[in-house]
């Protein structure tokens, strides 16, 4: 699924791990609901298979769900706009240097979304940073000026037609988007990387805490809804973040997330795993999908790892 459009470069997004998400999810969704969307690289993903009929894409970062609708209801104003800031930067009164740090004090003054596109297109590596004041500050890359305007436009068109007139765009808490959930909707859930719940992290606009989240689980559960959580993962013998407890009755499987650059770095072959988790009411719904691309927990060969 590399040839999805994809206008926000956004680092943490599923995009590369799209596929293999997507095996889990089943033909017959009336609605796809991210409460954690960032990119909304999986409802893109559902969206090109023609998969879900509607579509809900949530996240308590306002001017990113304001770039998100931006893109899907005005393709082209944001495009051009878009084309604007990105062609200011070869101008002759400013370095392209001095021209990101002068859009990303416009950006944190303003909260105008379609500046922060060129700020995630210019930006080192696609990392979102904000400062303890919630003000975006990473630094821009030196070695690139961001996706070229027609890239952009491509993309952004692109995102447009799967999804416009059928997605709901909000920026509200988890909590209350996951209310409307219906038992023939399916949630997808990629929360804040555990170990900045709670605390300021500059990679996230803000955290959750885990054991709110754990309850919200156990009352999704009580309703019957369908839903997959990215959690936790892991890279050889270290984890990174607390599992979801057996008590929720979950499905665990390991997505292969790719060699870790970390690792490579010291020389070592170490291959990252994320974890993915299905509800008891989603794999009643997909059946024989789970004797796919499984992994347990543990060093077995490779299957899956039913809580119950």
């Amino acid at each position: 699924m590399n040839n999805l459009p994809h206008p926000i470069q956004y680092q943490g997004s599923k995009r590369n791990l799209a596929s293999s998400i997507l095996v889990y999810v089943p033909e017959d969704v009336d609605c796809l609901i991210e409460p954690f969307a960032g990119s909304a690289a999986i409802s893109i993903a559902v969206a090109a298979r023609k998969i879900a009929r509607t579509y809900i894409i949530n996240d308590i970062n306002k001017p990113l769900t304001e770039l998100l609708r931006l893109i899907i209801e005005s393709p082209v104003e944001t495009a051009t706009f878009y084309e604007n800031i990105w062609s200011e930067q070869h101008g002759n009164s400013i370095n392209s240097i001095e021209h990101y740090y002068k859009i990303r004090e416009i950006f944190n003054n303003t909260q105008d979304p379609r500046l922060f596109l060129y700020l995630l297109a210019r930006c080192v590596k696609g990392s979102v940073r904000y400062n303890s004041n919630g003000e975006f500050n990473q630094s821009p890359d030196k070695r690139r000026n961001g996706t070229k305007p027609k890239t952009m436009l491509r993309n952004i068109l692109g995102v447009s037609s799967l999804l416009k007139g059928r997605t709901e765009v909000c920026s509200l808490d988890y909590r209350n988007v996951l209310m409307n959930a219906k038992d023939n909707d399916l949630v997808y859930m990629d929360p804040p990387y555990q170990g900045v719940c709670g605390d300021h992290n500059p990679r996230y606009f803000s955290g959750i805490h885990h054991y709110d989240f754990i309850d919200t689980l156990a009352d999704l559960n009580v309703r019957g809804i369908s839903y997959i959580v990215s959690y936790d993962g892991r890279r050889a013998e270290k984890r990174f973040g607390e599992q979801l407890p057996q008590s929720l009755d979950l499905t665990h499987i390991e997505l292969e997330a790719g060699r870790s650059s970390q690792s490579t770095l010291l020389g070592r072959e170490e291959v990252t795993y994320e974890s993915l988790y299905l509800s008891r009411a989603l794999t009643d719904r997909i059946g024989s999908k789970l004797l796919t691309y499984c992994r347990t927990r543990t060093k077995q060969r490779p299957s899956l790892e039913l809580f119950t």
